[in-house]
């Protein structure tokens, strides 16, 4: 089974984009992040003429999430246990589905982006992340043998390794110990970052700014993960990032992330 997660930056702009990679690379299920779309503008058509049923999750032209599946789709659950919300009054965005898929319950996630150090969304982003352990641990408790996938967009570079330059974050989002620890929680939770051991030359990264040049000149960070339960990580052969997705024209600025499962 081939699983992926891929924040394709709108989904109506990079529909033919998506497909393609799909019809190429015998994709199985995918996590989608930042789809930018309301229900009724989703293209499940696209999808269903590949094979593929979908879940999605998006009220307006932010956030987003679906998951694509060709071997079942199940169970679907929007957002989890107290997961937090945004606004005044808080409202839940959407940021975050499950679905069970060929016996494995991926959740495809959004997690907040913290802005800057001081800005609120700081602290929106931590909590959010807290209610997340805090249900990855619940659902292991429950189910020591159970198959869980994490996977998304986490806007949180976890060491040194995953950013290209750590004076240039100094003081930024994204490297700051309080969401480094946030997403060291959720690995402690009994979640383990199964791509990894897979990529881990120097300067393999998942996102590119679109701005100065960024992509060429390699500098990136490695923000997008897939975070796997003990029973599914077991199973875990083999990964990789799809660096090629994100050249040329009306690519995302993330590449997808794909992980190989054993039957």
């Amino acid at each position: 089974m081939r699983i992926a997660t891929w924040n394709v930056n709108s989904i109506r702009s990079r529909i033919d984009r998506v497909t393609a990679w799909l019809e190429g690379n015998e994709v199985d299920a995918i996590a989608i992040q930042e789809t930018k779309a309301r229900e009724d503008q989703f293209p499940f058509d696209r999808f269903e003429a590949l094979g593929y049923e979908v879940a999605h999750h998006g009220l307006n032209q932010w956030n987003g999430v679906a998951i694509a599946s060709r071997v079942g789709l199940t169970d679907v659950q929007i957002g989890f246990d107290a997961m937090p919300g945004w606004g005044e009054p808080a409202a839940a965005e959407a940021r975050a589905i499950g679905a069970v898929c060929g016996g494995v319950r991926l959740w495809s996630l959004y997690i907040p982006n913290g802005r800057a150090l001081d800005d609120p969304h700081l602290t929106y982003e931590l909590e959010w992340l807290a209610a997340l352990q805090a249900s990855a641990r619940t659902w292991l408790a429950d189910d020591p043998a159970a198959q869980i996938a994490l996977l998304g967009d986490w806007n949180i570079a976890p060491t040194d390794a995953d950013v290209w330059s750590v004076p240039y974050y100094e003081g930024r989002t994204h490297t700051s110990p309080a969401e480094r620890a946030a997403f060291e929680a959720v690995v402690d939770a009994g979640f383990s970052d199964v791509v990894r051991p897979h990529t881990s030359e120097p300067g393999t990264f998942t996102y590119w700014d679109y701005t100065q040049l960024r992509f060429p000149k390699r500098q990136g960070m490695r923000i997008d993960f897939a975070l796997c339960s003990p029973a599914l990580a077991e199973r875990v052969v083999g990964a990789a990032i799809d660096r090629e997705e994100r050249k040329g024209k009306g690519a995302s600025d993330h590449a997808p992330v794909v992980v190989e499962i054993a039957d």
